[in-house]
């Protein structure tokens, strides 16, 4: 039995009503948790690993609720550019040049980041997804891996049986930190026949589906136009939200929407650094979380962000929507850093693994280091975290009860290796 205990640091568990221990320990046997609370009161048996958190913030991962990872391949490559240029003049024409391995390394360049960043799960959208699976798998972090379906490729029908076939193959092997999805990319992009059988294939293997929905106001338009309706009413009228839902963005919507998302209890990805990037508005957050909506955090990818680092996220929320409310008390940083944890994980329906530091959770954990002078003094270390810290003072990054970056080294896979060969991709990629 592998176990693993982290102690002297402050602990936040991020459980529902819990305040922050400051003499904190976490005790994982087996990659789960088995005890998370003061040190007076934990378990006396020796651990085979000790972390010292040396006077800390013990928490648990950041979990990235949307993103396309080996977009780190364009990072850079298509900047200042409105969203449907970006996508149709730049990125999927280089997109329909990946290869296994584009995608490998570029994930793997992602996981990287992510761990280096004190993320230990991420929702993947993208092509050729069992290369970025392999990069998840081998990286030590957790993934809800999907392959990106797009109604207008020829071979729409194809990708959707092969989406199908890898859900299935990952189903039979059971690996404990990837949990596979199904994406139709957009209701703009994937006419209604294959929504339709999008939702029974979910159906059928019960996993969740993961879509972009009313990013721009020219879909919401445009819905309207071809439907009647607005994307999530579309949506709602297809059944797709019988289904479990990862809905990404919703920056376009209205009271019936709002109301429908919530009912329905659809997770909702927001990401704001991406929405601002591109240009496509402020998501009503408000409203949403008045609704009791379930909304968690995404950075997008690194096309359209250009980074991976989920807190800053956290930290572009709070802002935006104080400004955008012209209230400085909402979303105080506790708030903000539910939405990067616990309700990130709601939105991807892992609550029950992940998310929070509480026993028969499974042992996804960081350590942040609170000692630099940008960090100190702490008056309120969550404030800290959410306002002040940088994603290079996350110091111990855990996953499935596995050290996999300490000290800003990740130790599962050569990191230089990886920026090199990603570096040769997407120059083959872009030139």
């Amino acid at each position: 039995m592998d176990s693993l205990l982290i102690e002297n640091g402050l602990l936040i568990t991020m459980a529902k009503g819990s305040d922050p221990i400051p003499d904190g320990v976490v005790v994982t046997e087996d990659g789960q948790i088995v005890y998370a609370g003061p040190a007076a009161k934990a378990p006396q048996q020796p651990a085979d690993q000790v972390i010292d958190a040396e006077g800390g913030v013990i928490l648990p991962g950041f979990v990235n609720a949307h993103t396309h990872l080996a977009m780190t391949l364009f990072r850079g490559a298509a900047d200042d550019m409105p969203l449907q240029a970006w996508l149709e003049e730049r990125i999927w024409p280089a997109e329909m040049k990946l290869t296994d391995e584009d995608v490998y390394w570029g994930s793997l360049l992602g996981v990287c980041e992510m761990l280096r960043a004190g993320v230990t799960c991420f929702n993947d959208m993208y092509h050729i997804p069992a290369a970025a699976t392999r990069a998840a798998i081998e990286g030590g972090i957790r993934a809800c891996p999907s392959g990106v379906l797009l109604g207008f490729l020829p071979n729409a029908k194809e990708l959707l049986a092969e989406a199908k076939d890898f859900v299935n193959q990952l189903q039979q092997q059971a690996h404990p930190r990837i949990h596979p999805m199904l994406a139709p990319h957009a209701p703009y992009t994937c006419p209604d026949d294959l929504l339709r059988e999008v939702v029974s294939a979910a159906q059928q293997l019960q996993v969740p589906i993961h879509i972009h929905v009313a990013e721009t106001a020219d879909e919401v338009r445009d819905s309207y136009q071809d439907h009647g309706q607005s994307p999530v009413q579309y949506l709602d009228s297809l059944g797709v939200f019988d289904c479990p839902v990862v809905a990404v963005h919703c920056v376009h919507i209205d009271e019936q929407d709002i109301q429908i998302l919530a009912e329905r209890q659809v997770g909702i990805a927001h990401c704001p650094g991406s929405n601002m990037k591109l240009a496509s508005g402020f998501a009503p957050l408000p409203d949403l979380l008045a609704s009791g909506a379930i909304v968690g955090l995404g950075t997008d990818g690194c096309a359209s962000n250009n980074n991976l680092d989920l807190r800053e996220e956290a930290f572009l929320t709070a802002l935006i929507h104080k400004a955008r409310t012209g209230d400085p008390t909402f979303l105080p940083a506790q708030q903000a850093l539910t939405m990067a944890t616990r309700e990130s994980a709601r939105a991807l329906g892992l609550q029950d693994l992940i998310g929070t530091l509480q026993p028969g959770k499974r042992a996804d954990i960081i350590v942040v280091d609170m000692s630099q002078p940008h960090m100190q003094p702490v008056h309120n270390p969550v404030s800290q975290l959410i306002y002040a810290a940088h994603a290079d003072d996350v110091k111990i990054t855990v996953v499935e009860g596995q050290i996999v970056m300490r000290d800003g080294q990740v130790l599962l896979v050569d990191e230089q290796e990886v920026i090199a060969r990603a570096g040769e991709c997407a120059h083959r990629l872009l030139g």
